[in-house]
């Protein structure tokens, strides 16, 4: 197809794709047959409307598209954002068609060379090379096929045969010479001169430039620097499309991992408060702890504490039940003591032995729960 016709056809596609409200225009109504005559699902006028709109939304995540977390920390619902899509890069210049003709006869690098087979391949060559001038290329080919068989060694002939190729307009044939020219020899400047050419009327037009460069570098000439006037814009406009777009896709990208990472620290977040909730109101309701000190009355037990009674007894000493004689303002007065219950791993340990008087074991060899504990049996043992 013409890659004008083919150009505008995309673009068509593109618009219908951003708003698909087009396709409801009465002179459009063939296209809208053709389609759902294939099966197509096309959406109703409101549909299409609300596609646009919803498609001319940007990608930053509005008040009503976030979720509330347990613990009140907004996390954000992942939009899909809308697909880039890759406008056309406008070159100028022009192109070939592809050849696909039947590869040419190469020459087996390999072999032997003999003096006589070399000055057989410079004879065959000089023979090309009076073809070329009197525009016989057909005939040129032959005798350079010749000497590039007596000769499969000699860069400068396939070099010579990739030159006669860009003539008669088959660039692949001349990038197969080119090549098979700078395996022979790296630094070949008729190989790169001639696959940058060949690969000029391909329209591939970044290689193109590296290898005219190359050949440049190697062995300037006029030709060499035209060829690089046309292909060097194209090349740089390429190079600029394909920044455009990796950068496109990168900021989307990141964008991505950041309302990700917005949502998952959220959602931690959220956590963390839903169990210290859960965690404040166990503790609530637990009959162990002395929060916030001795306060209070103590009808038939210390308020938020000790309860009237340990059940089970404590090894090394406390009764089974507290006395009812015990002393408590000797408790309340005790500096040491009520600076202990102000400490949160002293009161750990307190309430962790009131929860089961068998964990008293574990805590005897801290330096600093021990003597407290000691200390509060003391007072609850009463009058000897």
């Amino acid at each position: 197809m013409d890659p004008a016709k083919l150009s505008e056809l995309k673009k068509f596609i593109q618009l219908c794709r951003s708003n698909p409200s087009v396709l409801n225009d009465p002179s459009l109504s063939f296209f809208r047959d053709y389609l759902v005559s294939l099966g197509a699902k096309l959406p109703s006028s409101s549909d299409s409307h609300g596609a646009s709109d919803a498609k001319s939304k940007s990608y930053v995540v509005e008040e009503s598209d976030e979720e509330m977390a347990d613990g009140g920390e907004k996390i954000d619902v992942e939009e899909e954002e809308e697909e880039i899509i890759e406008s056309d890069v406008e070159l100028e210049g022009e192109t070939v068609e592809p050849d696909n003709d039947t590869p040419q006869k190469m020459g087996n690098p390999s072999v032997e060379v003999t003096d006589e087979n070399r000055d057989a391949s410079q004879s065959a060559k000089a023979k090309a090379m009076e073809a070329i001038s009197e525009g016989k290329l057909e005939e040129a080919i032959e005798h350079l096929t010749q000497a590039i068989l007596l000769n499969p060694t000699s860069a400068i002939m396939y070099g010579t045969r990739a030159s006669v190729y860009i003539k008669m307009k088959k660039p692949n044939a001349a990038i197969r010479d080119a090549n098979a020219a700078l395996e022979i020899n790296p630094d070949s400047a008729k190989g790169y001169k001639s696959r940058g050419i060949a690969q000029a009327m391909l329209g591939q037009w970044e290689d193109a430039a590296k290898d005219l460069h190359m050949a440049s570098k190697l062995d300037y000439d006029d030709e060499i620097n035209s060829v690089l006037k046309k292909v060097e814009p194209n090349a740089h406009h390429i190079e600029e499309h394909r920044r455009k777009y990796d950068r496109l896709r990168k900021e989307r990208e990141d964008r991505k991992i950041e309302r990700e990472r917005r949502r998952r620290r959220a959602q931690a977040q959220a956590e963390y408060e839903k169990a210290k909730k859960q965690e404040q109101s166990s503790s609530s309701r637990k009959p162990g702890g002395m929060p916030g000190g001795f306060q209070g009355g103590m009808p038939g037990g210390m308020p938020g504490g000790f309860p009237g009674g340990m059940p089970g007894g404590m090894p090394g000493g406390m009764p089974g039940g507290m006395p009812g004689n015990v002393d408590f303002s000797k408790i309340l007065n005790d500096p040491e003591l009520m600076a202990a219950f102000s400490d949160p791993e002293v009161m750990a340990a307190l309430q962790d032995v009131m929860k089961n008087p068998a964990n008293l074991a574990k805590h005897q060899a801290n330096p600093k729960v021990a003597p407290i504990i000691a200390k509060m049996m003391s007072k609850f043992a009463g009058p000897k």
